[in-house]
């Protein structure tokens, strides 16, 4: 066993032996190189795993979530190229993940840091000796877009799509799902062809399918609703002060764990910075209002939309769950149609 699975609890390593009952030992390599592990002092949540707004039941890494990615490629492809693309499909991840996005604008895709995936790969030199010795170009392993097992498009179903789903609900954001739970899930899925002709995943059985729908509506409304957006806009603007300051930089956003940038905020002796953290930290109240209000923090909050709708293989082809299940067309229409109030508050100034 690795070093990385010796260090995961034994939720996880179990949760890792379903999504992959070999684990490739190329992989380890990899996995030991400073730019993945500088992924293990980022969390999943976005940040919001640091305020007792929420209630969280694991800590899990940015590291963590790309190698489950690269497992599932690895389980439903067993090709080398495709797996390692999905390992470094985060490795530009920076400190609170996708609240760098919030801080540049890009709210509702969620994207702006991904152009940067290719120069860290390249920077690394441990990862380029890797690849040269395995005879793998880095044009194939840089972008995991180009294989839809890994990524594709919303609402379909991939790798990394799966791999959130399963983990949020395992309790890294609700306890949704048991071991057993995810085990039946997965053992459901198969690679199947859409409407395009295209792979992507998949499921054998209607009613697993909709028992997957049912606990993706609750996660998806979970990532958007006010306290999460307004969290992720919280520590955007923390951050842009920080910037500002000159107590960070763009590039310390990208090289410190979040442990490190926590304490160089609640160190920080310019403004309300450290003082506002720390109310944000013990938990704030949530005010959620359908007009502005005056003299507290927030306003309008946006996020991203993430959803799935996953193929269903039938005796007619493959359908879309949406198509063939009330029930599920019904979680799937809530999460379309999920609106939290237009304006976000916590009780204090900034």
């Amino acid at each position: 066993m690795s070093k990385y699975l010796d260090g995961l609890n034994e939720t996880f390593k179990e949760y890792f032996k379903i999504l992959s009952s070999e684990f490739p030992e190329f992989l380890n390599d990899y996995i030991n190189t400073p730019a993945m592990q500088k992924q293990a002092g980022i969390s999943v949540s976005c940040g919001t795993i640091y305020t007792k707004l929420f209630n969280y039941k694991y800590w899990y890494s940015s590291l963590d979530h790309s190698v489950a990615v690269a497992l599932i490629i690895w389980n439903f492809t067993k090709d080398k190229k495709q797996t390692l693309s999905g390992l470094f499909h985060d490795i530009s991840t920076p400190a609170f993940k996708h609240v760098i996005d919030f801080m540049n604008g890009d709210n509702e895709t969620q994207e702006s840091t991904e152009d940067l995936t290719v120069e860290m790969i390249r920077n690394s030199k441990e990862i380029m000796d890797l690849l040269d010795r395995d005879g793998i170009k880095l044009e194939e392993v840089c972008d995991y877009h180009i294989y839809p097992i890994a990524d594709n498009d919303t609402p379909r179903l991939s790798s990394d799509r799966l791999e959130y789903t399963l983990s949020n609900g395992l309790g890294v954001r609700l306890n949704l799902f048991s071991l057993d739970d995810i085990r039946e899930i997965y053992n459901d899925i198969i690679v199947l062809n859409d409407e395009e002709g295209t792979i992507e995943l998949g499921f054998k059985t209607k009613e697993i399918a909709e028992k997957f729908v049912h606990n993706m509506k609750l996660l998806s409304c979970s990532y958007v609703d006010t306290k999460t957006k307004l969290t992720m806009t919280f520590l955007a603007d923390v951050m842009k002060k920080m910037s500002e300051y000159k107590l960070i930089t763009k590039e310390e956003m990208y090289t410190l764990s979040e442990k490190e940038v926590v304490e160089r905020i609640e160190a920080c002796d310019k403004e309300n910075i450290s003082q506002c953290f720390k109310l944000w930290e013990a938990g704030p109240k949530v005010i959620e209002s359908e007009t502005p209000i005056e003299n507290i923090y927030g306003g309008i909050t946006k996020g991203k939309l993430r959803y799935i709708n996953p193929l269903v293989k039938t005796d007619n082809g493959n359908c879309r769950i949406k198509d063939i299940s009330n029930k599920a067309s019904g979680d799937i229409e809530s999460v379309l149609n999920y609106k939290p109030a237009k304006y976000g508050y916590f009780d204090f100034e900034f």
